[in-house]
This record gives C-alpha cells, structure tokens and sequence, in this order.
C-alpha cells in the first residue's frame, strides 16, 4: 500500500523529470571490502522496485524525450561506471529478469588486462595473509590492522590520499605499495574487448569513460581531448556501432572535471555526457552535464522513498 501511494505521488510530480542512478559493481555475494557496492539480492529487489513501481527506459531514448518535454512520469535509467566483468556475469542476468534497459560506460584501458588504482589498493589492504601494511611510499608509518573493520578504515583512510595524483602517479604509488608488501595482485575485474561486446549484444548500451579513467581537470586538454577521443573511437572500434554517451571519471564538476572537458565531449561527437552531481535532470539541463544519484538505503520502502523525494521540487 505505502509504495503504491509513493508510486502516485511521484506520478503527480515527475513528469519531464529523470532520474539516472549510478552503480559500479554488483557482486554475487557481499564484499566486505566494498560495503556499500551490492550484491546480487540486493540488486535483485532494487531492479524489481523499479520495474513495478517506475518506468524504466534506455539512456538515450529517455534523453530524446526529455529534450522533446514528452519525458513520461517516473522515468529512471540504470547505469554503470568503469567496465567491471560483474556488470556483465551478475548485474546483466537480473536486468534481463526485470527487462531494464541499462548503460555501461566503460574505461577502456584496463579492457587488456590490470585493474584499477584503488581496486587495488583495496585488495591489497583486503588481503587476509598481511597484518602490517608499509606505507613508506606515502610518507606514512607502517599500519597494522586486526580485523576487517580496520582494514576498511585503513584502505578508505589511503585513498584520498591517492586519488587527486595524476593517473601515472597513481600508478607508481600503487605498484610502490604491492612491491614494498610483497603482495600479488587479484585477477583482473574488468571486462576485455569480447565481454564488452558481449554485453553490448544484451542490448546493453556502452558508453566511453576514458582510457585511463584520470581526473580530467589534472590533465592539460592535449590530454583530455586524447582520453575521451581514444576512449570512444577504441570501443566503437570493438562494437562495429557507433558510442553516444560518456562519464566523467569521478563525475563532479570543476573538481573532477572543467567545462574545457565538456566542450571536448561535444566536438567529440557525443550527444551526452553524465556527471555524479545529485539530483535530477529536466529539459533544461545540460545535456553534457546530466545528474546522477542512487539511493543508499537497505530496504524498498526507504530506497523507495529516497528516489520519489529525490524527484520533488
């Protein structure tokens, strides 16, 4: 009953209005490393709310209508940040389930193999055979942690530390960091070019992402204009069709990426582009600069409650 008076509600008061949630992975079981990713029950109950309750749409269709004021009320669309092999073995099994459209947009230089910086440094941080981690290559002391508590706060106490550094530096630190702990690395978590295509074939829309997923407004636009061009021409190159859509690494605007980059994306030939500001999009948003948000909550009523109130004025 609850959901269905919220379901009425924002039928009242979502027309023209979008909602574009934002996801990376989705696991078969939970990660204890990676709490707020979900797994595939979680996911599961998630796409079934949206297919009773909204109006799911593929990305580019509901953006036509959108710029067209014919948007219909609770529209939403599903998208994927980075390319992760589980959008394709976990999420895409469940969106079939509930016929939700979806878009991944994919950083094409982890497709031939390695995954990225702060993948692995969870891991590495995650990793159940180390207790003492030596940090010297952050100019920080050794740190030891004794349960998985610790060892999340630890990894997500690291990572700010590391993500504003250019991406090559990223890199170095990352690789400093396995090579001073004599750690191995996991196995790759991102799709390859047959996986791509392979869920491209779903009927799943691939997006471009980057090649090396930077922080866009580190680069100089020599290098911003290679990252998104290389990205795109590189996946259309694998699929055989034509890349419409792009995300901006990190995704806020001037910090993660400058009005400079979304210029770049429009002469690209893109038609859009979605940041990770929260909120809404209408007709009179940026088109380059389209909004994302997901609820966080643990249960429908309140995932539930989270998106209509997202779509209120």
């Amino acid at each position: 009953m609850l959901h269905w008076m919220l379901k009425q509600l924002s039928q009242l008061t979502s027309k023209n209005k979008l909602s574009i949630l934002i996801y990376h992975q989705v696991f078969a079981q939970k990660d204890p490393m990676r709490p707020s990713e979900p797994d595939a029950a979680e996911f599961d109950w998630q796409m079934k709310l949206l297919k009773d309750h909204f109006n799911p749409l593929p990305l580019s269709e509901a953006i036509t209508l959108l710029k067209m004021n014919r948007l219909p009320a609770n529209s939403v669309c599903v998208t994927f940040d980075d390319g992760y092999v589980n959008n394709l073995t976990v999420a895409q099994p469940i969106l079939a389930k509930y016929e939700i459209p979806a878009t991944v947009y994919v950083a094409t230089g982890f497709s031939q193999g390695g995954n990225m910086w702060n993948d692995r440094l969870i891991d590495l941080i995650g990793n159940s055979s180390l207790s003492e981690f030596n940090l010297s290559t952050l100019q920080l002391p050794s740190e030891n942690v004794t349960d998985i508590t610790s060892r999340r706060e630890l990894a997500y106490k690291l990572i700010p530390l590391i993500k504003y550094q250019d991406y090559q530096q990223r890199i170095a630190i990352i690789d400093q960091l396995y090579a001073d702990n004599q750690a191995d690395e996991v196995a790759n978590k991102m799709m390859n070019p047959a996986q791509i295509k392979q869920l491209a074939e779903t009927g799943v829309e691939i997006g471009a992402h980057t090649v090396d997923h930077p922080i866009l407004a580190s680069q100089s636009a020599e290098q911003q204009h290679q990252q998104i061009n290389q990205s795109k021409q590189q996946l259309e190159q694998w699929l055989q069709q034509p890349v419409v859509g792009f995300a901006y690494p990190n995704g806020k605007p001037v910090e993660d990426y400058p009005l400079s980059a979304v210029e770049i994306v429009k002469q690209a030939g893109l038609d859009y582009a979605v940041s990770t500001s929260w909120g809404i999009s209408t007709p009179q948003s940026d088109m380059f600069q389209l909004n994302r948000f997901t609820p966080w909550d643990k249960s429908p009523l309140k995932f539930h409650l989270r998106m209509v109130r997202n779509m209120l004025p």
